[in-house]
């Protein structure tokens, strides 16, 4: 039995992440994006108050399901399909997309030092290609996640973890914050920051051990406004305090106020989403076969718009935002729609292996 509200949290996220990287490319703070176009600094605050605990909650949703996906199938039955539908479209995007994001990176800032035009054509298409990851970033820190849990589960035959995670309560709840706190600074790679690979993971085995069971489930529901309460709070604290501030820089990343705010924005949205969004519509549907085509399609889409109009407009800032956010609604499902129906391509970018398109 599917878990809609799981489904539905997760396309959200997915829906945010675009909303995220439409203000995020025009930030004001600092953060390294790869376009030089001034922004309205106002809007960043849309920024500080996702950013520390979209993504997190994304590992989290993404154990739970996990742990159910397992229950149906082995282990290797499990990472072999992953491997086909999650671990090649994050690479292969590099080449087929990514590339473009580098492009227009090289366009506003010359990453050759003016030597462009004596380096063949293709040493720099592979610099764009490494310089365009992009969001692909979250499949490849997924895949780490998956090895790591595999490991933990030869080491853990018996389910023993599994067992000790259903007997979290109230306490322990609000005291992983303090764990959560301590994985942000673990295992972080040092110069592409985005690799976070204490928290992400630790993240994604809590929601494994821990969030897969439902009376846990049950509980965070129970005391979501106490969560959602907290996660306000710690959020506006946050904001408040990083104002002006390259938020996404490791020392702020690592603060526990940065973490307090992720754990228990995650701890309400699981909450909420379970007792308002536990149901399953139209929209629900079609989203759940195309999220992760949306995730892995959309940054190209935006990129293009952006440098295009830019290109060949003179638009004031905030008209930027909003043109931009009626492009995405409106050509993310038609790039979906085209991508979809080219064979090899939609394998090797979408993941869809089968004859026919997702309907």
């Amino acid at each position: 039995m599917r878990k809609h509200y799981l489904d539905n949290l997760r396309y959200g996220i997915v829906l945010l992440v675009v909303f995220y990287h439409i203000i995020y490319i025009f930030n004001s703070v600092g953060v390294i994006t790869n376009v030089s176009i001034p922004g309205v600094p106002q809007m960043d605050v849309f920024l500080f108050m996702i950013y520390p605990w979209f993504m997190p909650c994304l590992f989290l949703i993404s154990g739970i399901s996990t742990r159910y996906a397992l229950e149906k199938q082995t282990g290797k039955q499990f990472l072999k399909k992953r491997v086909k539908t999650l671990l090649i479209p994050s690479i292969a995007g590099i080449f087929l997309i990514g590339w473009f994001s580098g492009f227009v990176t090289n366009h506003y800032n010359d990453m050759f030092a003016g030597n462009g035009d004596i380096i063949p054509g293709v040493i720099k298409y592979f610099i764009y290609c490494f310089a365009g990851i992009g969001p692909l970033w979250y499949i490849h820190q997924l895949f780490i996640a998956y090895l790591v849990l595999i490991l933990i589960r030869k080491i853990d035959k018996k389910d023993k973890l599994y067992a000790l995670g259903s007997k979290t309560n109230l306490i322990v709840l609000v005291l992983l914050v303090v764990a959560v706190w301590i994985s942000s600074m673990l295992f972080n790679t040092p110069l592409i920051e985005v690799y976070r690979h204490g928290i992400y993971v630790f993240m994604f085995l809590l929601g494994y051990y821990i969030f897969s069971h439902e009376h846990i489930i049950n509980l965070v529901e129970k005391y979501k406004y106490l969560f959602l309460g907290i996660g306000i709070i710690t959020g506006i604290f946050f904001t408040l305090y990083f104002w002006g501030e390259n938020y996404s820089l490791m020392k702020n990343l690592q603060h526990p106020i940065t973490n307090a705010f992720a754990w228990f924005m995650s701890l309400a949205l699981l909450g909420c989403t379970k007792t308002w969004f536990d149901k399953e519509y139209h929209f629900t549907k079609y989203m759940r076969k195309r999220s992760f085509a949306f995730y892995v399609l959309h940054y190209f889409v935006l990129m293009l718009f952006t440098y295009l109009i830019d290109l060949y407009f003179d638009f004031p800032p905030m008209a930027f935002y909003f043109i931009l956010m009626i492009l995405m609604t409106v050509m993310l499902p038609i790039a979906y729609e085209i991508v979809s129906r080219i064979p090899i391509i939609r394998s090797l970018l979408l993941g869809i292996y089968n004859e026919k398109k997702v309907k």
